[in-house]
């Protein structure tokens, strides 16, 4: 019975057998459809430079919103710290 089973799923038009490919796999990142070899891709220049550009002033601007949110929290009393006074 579970012979039988096996052999009506593997016949099942509906499930595709890995080694079963209609075209070899080919890479066209690096080459074309003919075969040649595509040019190497731009290089941007100063990439370093312009992630910092991005990076650093969010970071500021996210730092400010949390320090703003921080004093708000306080002022309202929901978050408060406690000012433990172990002067041991």
């Amino acid at each position: 019975m579970a012979s039988a089973l096996g052999r009506l799923v593997r016949l099942s038009p509906l499930t595709k057998s890995p080694w079963t490919r209609s075209s070899p796999p080919c890479r066209t990142a690096v080459s074309t459809s003919s075969g040649a070899i595509l040019p190497k891709p731009k290089k941007t220049p100063f990439g370093l430079i312009r992630i910092a550009l991005v990076v650093v002033p969010f970071l500021y601007v996210g730092t400010q919103i949390s320090k703003n949110f921080a004093a708000l929290l306080e002022e309202h009393d929901i978050f408060v710290p406690e000012d433990d006074d172990d002067d041991d």
